[in-house]
């Protein structure tokens, strides 16, 4: 029996309740195809600073690098808002990004048949929308030095770097393309080249790399227009590339194309074995405990971990189609309800895919 060893990071607020519906589903994928899962819990976030004194402890880091991935919930709460920069629980994402050279942020934005009427935008605008935004995850503003807030001229003035090099641009380029030949073979680059020195060698360099990609139909969008673009027509996307900070911006308004951050998952991927799979929605510590948060997000990227660390495609589509399932069937939760629908909570809405796993 081949065994995988999988870091579980629950991390704050709701952290824990969706990593435990996510575990449910992929023990019931463990019995259909005799695969052993190990997880190894290891703490990140606010939860670790309180044990730790540091968002990302060693021994987390150790357990992540053991791994054959990283399954994660989310990180934050507002308690620990005032403590310094380097030590908020958010420090410990772009630390272990870092870490592992998570370089790759794949974050798909799917509305289902199901739920059009749950969007904020008009059913036929959105009815039939699936991007897959590939987001550079290392680079870009967040990580650029010089960066801080000094006194200049007699006032305080902050500064940070967007930078990239060329090589960080190629690597997330062919990420791009590949990913692009496995769906419908478009390929939309954002930046903002009429402006950014950046964004001209960004345009410059997947230019360049899409001479290895003949089958990939390659354009170009300013990042502001790309914004509107995604509310106004998002169905003529099929995979959008874009750097750092653009695609932290640009995927989470994608996301509410299907209305609810609970439906939406994401993977982190280098180019060695080391992978993270979390959904793009927060740790929402206001709702912890009360057995009512979304798990669908974190459900399809323990899918998504199947898919991109395991190669287990077959599996992948038994947990996507096990969702879709449970939606047919009218289960909703809160924040997905509808007129007539079953509102379940996070845990019975767990039961259901994972039953349906099985069927």
């Amino acid at each position: 029996m081949t065994t995988y060893n999988i870091a579980l990071l629950a991390g704050d607020g709701t952290g824990k309740e969706v990593t435990d519906e996510a575990v449910k589903v992929l023990k019931k994928i463990s019995q259909k195809y005799s695969v052993d899962f190990n997880f190894e819990p290891a703490l990140i976030g606010g939860c670790a600073y309180d044990k730790y004194k540091t968002p990302l402890p060693e021994i987390t880091l150790e357990i992540a690098k053991k791994s054959d991935a990283v399954l994660l919930g989310a990180v934050g709460d507002w308690k620990y808002d005032k403590l310094p920069p380097e030590v908020r629980p958010e420090r410990a994402l772009l630390g272990i990004r870092k870490e592992l050279n998570l370089f790759a942020n794949l974050r798909p934005a799917i509305v289902y048949p199901e739920l059009t009427s749950i969007s904020p935008l008009k059913e036929d605008i959105v009815a039939g929308t699936d991007i897959m935004i590939v987001r550079e995850l290392t680079g870009d503003v967040y990580f650029g030095t010089p960066k801080g807030i000094e006194i200049k001229n007699g006032e305080k003035f902050g500064y940070n770097n967007m930078c990239y090099y060329e090589s960080e641009i190629k690597r997330i380029a062919h990420c791009a393309f590949k990913v692009a030949q496995q769906r419908n073979k478009k390929l939309c680059s954002v930046d903002k080249a009429n402006v950014l020195d950046v964004s001209r060698l960004w345009r410059e360099t997947i230019t360049e790399i899409s001479k290895q990609y003949p089958d990939v139909e390659l354009t170009y969008m300013y990042v502001d227009n790309a914004a509107m673009q995604i509310i106004r027509n998002p169905k003529q996307f099929d995979v959008i590339l874009t750097g750092n900070i653009f695609g932290d911006i640009l995927s989470d308004e994608a996301s509410m194309l299907s209305g609810s951050l609970g439906l939406l998952p994401s993977a982190s991927l280098s180019d060695t074995k080391y992978a993270m799979y979390e959904p793009i929605h927060g740790s929402a510590p206001d709702l912890k405990g009360q057995n009512i948060v979304n798990p669908i997000a974190t459900i399809l990227s323990a899918a998504m971990m199947l898919k991109y660390s395991f190669k287990m495609d077959y599996a992948y589509n038994d947990i996507v189609t096990a969702v879709r399932q449970a939606l047919k069937d009218g289960f909703r939760t809160k924040d997905i309800s509808q007129p007539g629908a079953n509102i379940i909570g996070t845990d019975k809405m767990g039961d259901v895919i994972a039953e349906n796993i099985l069927k």
